[in-house]
């Protein structure tokens, strides 16, 4: 399952994400973040880590740098 998700991910980037520009308000972009959750924290948290960040994605909130958190026990 997380690697279908990594896969779906990937093909998002190379697909859909070159069409609509490259114009996430954060750093690292959505995807790169929902990439990088999925491997820190696994499919659960790093599932519910990148819905809330896309959500928070939007014209109406701020933008910047907004880092995956570190895992509970790092």
């Amino acid at each position: 399952m997380l690697l279908a998700l990594k896969f779906l991910i990937q093909v998002y980037r190379l697909t859909f994400s070159s069409f609509l520009g490259n114009e996430c308000r954060y750093f690292p972009t959505c995807s790169e973040y929902a990439l990088e959750a999925l491997n820190k924290h696994g499919i659960i948290m790093g599932l519910f880590l990148s819905i809330k960040r896309v959500i928070k994605c939007n014209p109406m909130a701020s933008s910047g740098v907004d880092p995956v958190p570190p895992k509970a026990s790092d």
